[in-house]
């Protein structure tokens, strides 16, 4: 993550799934078993409005909100979610009802985000302690579906590579496929965030059906996204560390087609520090 981006039913059969461990515990559903979804087109002009919903710019056909907010009409909406980590703010709920899916040190402590410190990691080493975050996480993906947004993206996948080597690759990929199974049982696309490492296998064993990346260009990382996604790239560059003009980044062969430019809070227009620029 390089910026803060803020069903009781199933969860037997989530246990019952979870519990044989290894990437293969969560195998997706029979087709039959699950709603259709609406893929993320493969053209359009997106934005990223994590830092609150406003009206779209002028030409956008595709808007990411936070989960607590509500889609914006007439537009491709995406859901974000805090798949692996907690959301600011909602730590002392996690504590309430889902203790065991907070990861800790061997002394007991919380073992947070570095970069955000209020941002607790969340434990997936087991399957048990996967399917209570699945459990936990499945109110927020139910709203996302019930307001109306098509898709849903899980951000903080790689919050492995922060725990102190304490999470595993394996196990963070194993709640992937459990989450994108949810998703996917609730009629939603369901997105990659970040990740670049996984290439076209972290596709192949989750089930991802997109991916939105942050500063692909930036990082020289595109390549890595599209070759397992295609055209279904979303990638948004910051306007405080991108290290060339705007026009050099829209003259690149190599970059997805739906790059943006935001500032890295993602402020509404409202605010001095808004930044918003699209190829």
């Amino acid at each position: 993550m390089r910026t803060r981006s803020v069903l009781l039913t199933t969860a037997v059969a989530l246990v019952a799934v979870l519990g044989s461990g290894g990437c293969a515990e969560a195998a997706a559903p029979a087709a039959s078993s699950a709603p259709s979804h609406r893929d993320l087109p493969t053209s359009g002009r997106p934005d990223y409005q994590l830092g609150g919903g406003y009206t779209p710019p002028s030409g956008v056909t595709i808007v990411e909100r936070d989960s607590t907010d509500r889609p914006a009409a007439g537009k491709y909406s995406i859901c974000y979610v805090n798949g692996f980590q907690t959301q600011p703010g909602t730590l002392a709920e996690w504590e309430r009802r889902a203790p065991s899916a907070l990861l800790r040190d061997d002394s007991g402590e919380l073992v947070a985000d570095p970069g955000w410190p209020d941002e607790v990691l969340l434990d997936t080493r087991t399957a048990a302690e996967r399917a209570a975050i699945t459990q936990e996480l499945s109110r927020a993906i139910a709203r996302c579906a019930d307001r109306g947004f098509a898709a849903v993206e899980f951000d903080n996948l790689d919050s492995w590579t922060r725990s102190g080597k304490r999470l595993s690759r394996s196990g963070n990929l194993a709640l992937a496929q459990a989450l994108v199974r949810l998703g996917h049982e609730h009629g939603l696309a369901v997105g990659q965030k970040n990740t670049p490492q996984l290439g076209k296998a972290g596709r192949q064993s989750t089930g991802f059906d997109f991916v939105v990346a942050e500063e692909c260009v930036q990082y020289d990382e595109c390549s890595a996204y599209t070759e397992a996604y295609g055209k279904r790239v979303i990638d948004v560059e910051y306007a405080d560390t991108l290290d060339r003009s705007w026009a050099s980044v829209c003259r690149l062969r190599d970059r997805p087609a739906m790059t943006i430019l935001r500032d890295r809070d993602l402020v509404t227009p409202a605010s001095d520090e808004y930044v918003f620029e699209h190829c």
